[in-house]
């Protein structure tokens, strides 16, 4: 679902959807590139398909990175390029709202940049990141790694940092966190523009109301 403006953040939990994650030759979605592409298909909470693909960098991936998602030269040498893996990806994803840890600070950075760069277009899927989900959900806990996550609801932590292990992953967690989420919803005001969450904040001029969805929606009214 390619178009001139970016997807929304939702909070929310999610029957039918797609976990995706990405692994990359770096942290900078200005200058470093995907190796690994990987995304499940839920439909009313199973898995139905599964997506993955090594990715043709174009250049070489740096120690650093491998050291941490195992991915090397030589095992990309023959992948496709990302031009042909995101088309894929986009084809198999379809309109359904991504789900993903961290994907609005990170993953979907990658995707909207070098969508832009080959279609002259960005897709409009709504998202959900785990990431906030974790923490609001879960506050008792002082980090929200997927793998932090993970180990909290003994769920299996082999072969992360490879992208279809990790979504696998983020899918069980996920559908741990659903139903807690739900709960709390159920307590929590709405904001009257886009309809996420009024989360409490503090700014310099002391406590305020302001959208879950900030900086998408910007939102905000005095306590």
């Amino acid at each position: 679902m390619l178009g001139n403006s970016k997807s929304r953040q939702r909070l929310e939990y999610m029957k039918d959807y797609v976990v995706f994650d990405l692994e990359t030759t770096g942290t900078s979605c200005y200058k470093d590139r995907v190796v690994e592409i990987s995304a499940i298909k839920v439909n009313d909470k199973k898995v139905t398909d599964e997506f993955s693909t090594l990715v043709n960098p174009e250049c070489s991936i740096p120690f650093y990175a491998s050291r941490v998602n195992g991915i090397t030269d030589d095992m990309v040498e023959d992948a496709p390029l990302f031009r042909t893996a995101l088309k894929d990806f986009l084809n198999f994803t379809g309109d359904m709202v991504l789900v993903g840890h961290n994907i609005h600070s990170f993953d979907l950075k990658f995707i909207y940049r070098d969508a832009e760069a080959y279609y002259g277009k960005i897709p409009g899927n709504d998202y959900v990141d785990t990431l906030r989900m974790a923490r609001m959900c879960l506050t008792e806990l002082r980090h929200h790694s997927l793998s932090d996550l993970a180990t909290y609801y003994n769920i299996s932590t082999e072969g992360a940092h490879r992208a279809l292990n990790d979504c696998r992953m983020n899918q069980a967690v996920y559908e741990k966190m659903g139903p807690i989420l739900q709960e709390r919803l159920k307590h929590m005001e709405t904001c009257p523009k886009c309809g996420n969450i009024l989360m409490r904040r503090t700014g310099k001029f002391g406590e305020f109301w302001g959208c879950s969805s900030y900086p998408d929606c910007r939102y905000t009214r005095n306590i």
